[in-house]
């Protein structure tokens, strides 16, 4: 099996990525015409870091992101959650 090239990935994967980007982008702009402030809402920091982290030159971004977007773990969980 060959490795598939990063021009065969940018060919297959553009349009799906353009959207998706479009799609926050226009979530975005609806925060920014809505009245009222999230500055101090730690979902708005979630997103914020997650925008982040998407822009790093760095690697791991779906893993890091999900840790960003995640819960602190609990060994209490059963009991917070009542599970």
């Amino acid at each position: 099996m060959t490795e598939t090239t990063m021009t065969e990935m940018l060919d297959r994967e553009f349009l799906t990525i353009r959207g998706r980007f479009l799609d926050l982008a226009a979530a975005i702009d609806r925060f920014d015409r809505a009245e009222g402030d999230v500055a101090d809402d730690p979902r708005w920091h979630q997103i914020q870091q997650v925008i982040e982290i998407l822009a790093s030159p760095n690697g791991h971004r779906a893993e890091r992101a999900q840790l960003a977007l995640s819960l602190n773990y609990s060994e209490d969980w059963r009991r917070i959650y009542g599970v």
